[in-house]
């Protein structure tokens, strides 16, 4: 008879879409950096769900208000007001500094929003002629599953066969801003970017890049949204991954992390002159910004600032890249990234088969492209634990 954890794996298998190719791993228990097996067996969790679980596993502050809230009311639909979507959008604006947030629930929500808060300013503010605003991504991106996100998509896996694909996408290498700016017509909405490509390999761009964006887009009066649902909320070593480079975009799309593991929360922060673009009717959710959602992201948000989170990532990134990198590791060819968002480029496409041998060492990472393993641990980690981490990769790779 197999193990309770083959048993419940084979049974996700029966039942769900085959739509993931997960790790053989069965997670029925986690706290801070660990997680644990149904039976007993103890990993070090360094992808923290694709950056959403930044807090580590039940975070005790987030887990309380989420618990306190859901006391007292779950969900109102924006139908009418509750007790807390105020207070959560006031906070986000502060901590973004821009002056309106719209609530919704998913990443991909988020970046559907944006896209129509940029086409419908094309068409109001910018004065594109109806039906023609066009929308600029960067080739190797990742903004999602929806078919809008998908058609700004380059990879032939997340887009085919699903089309007819969305109209008005001009796709330009990522970190060439001459190919994006050749790119610009008189009919082009906004630019919507990663600041670091996650998904992609976690692919950093030049010093350089995003500053010359902003000011082509600033020349040529085109929207720039920048897309931080993995990188933002600290993972870089910033709050936001646009602060290493000294600019702020019109719009940021947020998600991931704000739901501080528990929940999935997301949002849209931009000014004034593109968000009243929206009025009554024509956008929404019903679940977004619901008060059970909107108290975990003030405890997330809270819990960055109060346990100096971001600054952790900053020094505990710095410390883990350089580490990797003095190891000289068989096979790895660069070690490349932003606070704690790293990806390890191999020299051969075994990056799937190196993350089955962490995790059978009791490391959980995930291969983002065939030759790119990426590392994204919670970022409470503390310097004895990337030590450990250190050590079973040490052990896997030598």
């Amino acid at each position: 008879m197999g193990s309770e954890s083959e048993r419940l794996m084979e049974l996700a298998e029966k039942w769900c879409a085959r739509n993931y190719e997960p790790l053989p791993v069965c997670i029925s228990k986690g706290e801070g950096v660990y997680v644990w097996d149904p039976e007993g067996r103890k990993y070090m969790d360094m992808l923290s769900a694709y950056s959403a679980m930044s807090h580590g596993h039940r975070h005790p502050k987030i887990v309380k208000a989420l618990i306190e809230q859901a006391g007292r009311s779950t969900l109102t639909s924006r139908a009418f007001h509750n007790d807390m979507l105020g207070p959560f959008l006031e906070k986000l604006c502060a901590l973004t500094r821009f002056e309106k947030a719209l609530p919704m629930n998913t990443g991909a929500e988020a970046v559907e929003t944006a896209l129509k808060a940029m086409r419908k300013w094309a068409y109001e503010v910018k004065g594109v002629p109806d039906g023609r605003a066009r929308i600029i991504a960067a080739a190797n991106n990742f903004h999602g599953r929806t078919i809008a996100a998908i058609s700004m998509s380059t990879s032939d896996t997340t887009k085919k066969s699903f089309g007819p694909l969305l109209p008005g996408i001009d796709i330009v290498p990522f970190g060439d801003a001459a190919a994006l700016e050749a790119a610009i017509t008189e009919d082009t909405a906004g630019v919507l970017l990663e600041p670091i490509q996650g998904e992609g390999g976690v692919v950093v761009p030049p010093d350089d890049y995003l500053a010359r964006v902003r000011e082509i887009c600033d020349k040529r009066s085109v929207l720039l949204c920048l897309d931080e649902i993995q990188t933002g909320l600290g993972r870089t070593g910033k709050m936001f991954c646009f602060e290493h480079y000294g600019i702020r975009p019109d719009i940021v799309t947020l998600g991931k992390a704000l739901g501080g593991g528990v929940l999935p929360v997301s949002a849209v922060c931009a000014n004034e002159n593109v968000m009243r673009v929206f009025t009554h009717g024509t956008h929404g959710s019903t679940f977004g910004g619901n008060p059970l959602a909107a108290a975990v992201a003030i405890a997330a948000m809270d819990a960055l600032r109060d346990e100096k989170m971001v600054e952790n990532s900053s020094i505990m990134g710095e410390f883990f890249m350089s580490s990797l990198r003095e190891l000289k590791l068989p096979g790895v060819s660069l070690v490349r990234g932003k606070g704690l968002l790293v990806g390890v480029v191999l020299e051969k496409p075994v990056a799937h088969d190196k993350s089955l041998e962490l995790l059978d060492a009791g490391l959980l990472a995930k291969d983002a492209r065939p030759d790119i393993i990426r590392f994204a641990p919670p970022l409470i980690i503390t310097k004895d634990q990337i030590e450990e981490a250190l050590g079973i990769i040490v052990k896997v790779f030598k």
